[in-house]
């Protein structure tokens, strides 16, 4: 099992390394979106390194949780539970959510 809390401080340290932003939250936000639409853009032309983008916009996201001191891997965690507990109905052709997770 990957530990995606080791992960995350593995990729800000490296950032820090080698000299990349680990301060301007905009910035990063506007990196971590360039990742997605080359990744994107990677599956839209049938590109072989389609998996290498999705592991970019992956490490983008882990390096923005560790400088917004956000534990990815609890909120994933908690986000999964989340939906699974929301019930959901196709209502004219959208699959629409018709009951919210209740937290207890």
């Amino acid at each position: 099992m990957i530990d995606l809390g080791k992960i995350q401080k593995e990729i800000y340290q490296n950032k820090v390394d080698k000299g990349f932003n680990v301060t301007d939250i905009n910035k990063e936000f506007c990196l971590t979106y360039g990742e997605v639409s080359e990744a994107y853009e990677a599956w839209r032309k049938k590109k072989d390194d389609l998996g290498e983008e999705l592991a970019d916009v992956a490490i983008y996201l882990l390096g923005l949780s560790e400088i917004l001191k956000i534990d990815l891997e609890d909120e994933i965690l908690k986000k999964v539970y989340k939906n699974s507990k929301r019930e959901y109905k196709i209502i004219d052709g959208v699959n629409t959510r018709i009951k919210e997770y209740e937290k207890k």
